[in-house]
């Protein structure tokens, strides 16, 4: 479905507000903090639009809208995939400070990149030896709290070495992007995924969190550590 340059640039900005604040995003915000040239009416009428294309939809306790799978999906693809990758200064020197091609340099680089992508990290040096760290940062999130939703990630990190010995071999070397639905984690997730090949062995290396994880960060994140096994 293709939608026009204003409806897309209305919902970009939703995107973000929400990714930034874990808000409904109103017309009258987006006018308001996005400094958009148009109307609030405006962004009312394309915003009822969106919502009826799937992009949005609103939470039963707000007035405001939020978006959904098929938003992020778009989003990743057609904005965040398209810009040049520079990983932050600030991020790099943590990470080159740490990095180097031993497991337990590894397992250091795993609890530094839950650290800066307040996201949980797992790290398979080999199909059937796995690290992760970082999975209180899942709990924390203000979409987990709920007591089924808390269940679903539990269940899912019992899992995790189930899971990654699963997908393995089915994931290209590079990186892989599960969105919701196409997550083999879970449909309430989102994951990045690495596929790594060092001295003829691969490697996974995953970033885990909710459908509104900061795409932009983690996927730099990701790319600096492609660039290390290249």
């Amino acid at each position: 479905m293709t939608i026009s340059e204003r409806k897309k640039s209305i919902l970009l900005a939703i995107i973000k507000e929400y990714i930034k604040n874990v808000q409904a995003v109103s017309s009258g915000m987006l006018v308001e903090r996005c400094k958009l040239d148009v109307s609030s009416a405006t962004v009312r009428n394309e915003m009822a639009e969106l919502e009826e294309e799937g992009y949005i939809f609103q939470p039963h306790t707000s007035a405001g809208r939020i978006p959904t799978e098929l938003a992020y999906r778009l989003f990743v693809d057609e904005y965040v995939l398209s810009k040049k990758k520079k990983i932050d200064d600030r991020y790099k020197k943590v990470l080159d400070e740490t990095f180097d091609y031993n497991q337990e340099s590894f397992k250091k680089v795993a609890k530094k990149l839950a650290d800066i992508s307040g996201n949980a990290i797992f790290w398979a040096f080999h199909k059937n030896d796995l690290y992760y760290t970082g999975i209180s940062n899942l709990f924390i999130q203000p979409e987990f709290k709920q007591s089924n939703v808390v269940c679903d990630v539990s269940i899912v990190i019992d899992r995790m070495e189930e899971i990654i010995a699963d997908i393995f071999d089915k994931l290209k070397i590079g990186e892989n992007i599960f969105i919701g639905s196409e997550n083999p984690f879970g449909q309430f997730l989102s994951s990045l995924v690495l596929k790594y090949e060092q001295k003829k062995q691969s490697g996974v290396i995953g970033i885990m969190g909710p459908l509104r994880m900061d795409y932009e960060k983690n996927l730099d994140l990701i790319n600096y550590l492609k660039s290390k096994f290249q």
